[in-house]
This record gives structure tokens, sequence and C-alpha cells, in this order.
């Protein structure tokens, strides 16, 4: 991680468990990673991704009935993509969702400019 001995094996797997909690592990390895910028991808898209999805489902629950629905089927679909990135970061491939990684690519630009 952060002394520079990360092998490839491992990077995979850091990227595959920044999604393992959603935006929580996903804010965890962007604190802890800061040599690989594949696993710092995967953490910042995790991020964005599930944190949108968070706020979406809070704010949806405020919406009797339509907006329950539409949560359920976003909650499904997020469990969906939830599998599908991990699975893809633990593979070693550079999964970009879309939107949602352009948004991530653009805060991590954003983040290396400071």
């Amino acid at each position: 991680m952060a002394n520079g001995t990360t092998t490839k094996g491992n990077e995979n797997l850091m990227a595959a468990a920044s999604y393992l909690l959603g935006f929580v592990t996903g804010i965890i390895f962007l604190l802890l990673e800061k040599q690989s910028k594949f696993v710092r991808f995967h953490a910042m898209q995790s991020t964005v991704l599930f944190g949108g999805v968070f706020l979406a489902n809070i704010a949806l629950g405020f919406i009797p009935i339509l907006g329950w629905l539409t949560g359920l089927v976003l909650s499904l679909v997020s469990f969906i993509l939830w599998i599908v990135c991990m699975w893809k970061a633990f593979q070693g491939e550079m999964y970009k969702v879309p939107k949602v990684g352009d948004i991530a690519e653009a805060q991590l630009a954003k983040m290396a400019g400071k």
C-alpha cells in the first residue's frame, strides 16, 4: 500500500475490496492507498457510485409508494453493479461504469492537482 510494495495480485484484491462495503470502503482505500492508480480509481468509483445510490435511496424513501418502488429497483440494479464492479476489479480490468467512471477520473485528477 503506502510503502510501494503492492503486487499485481494485491492491487486486484484491494481494488475489489474497495467495493465491499460500498462508499465506506471506497473512502478507506482512497485514504490508505497512495501509489496504485488502479486501486485509487476503483476506490473513487465505489465512493461516487454507491455514495450516490445511498443518497438517492434516502431521497426516494420520502416519496410514498412510487419512490419506494423506484428505490427497490435502484437497490437491485446497484446490487448487480456491485457484483460486476468487484469481479471486474478482481480480474484486473479498469472497468468504468458509464458516467460514474468519468466523474471518478475527474475527481482523482483534481486530487492529484492539489
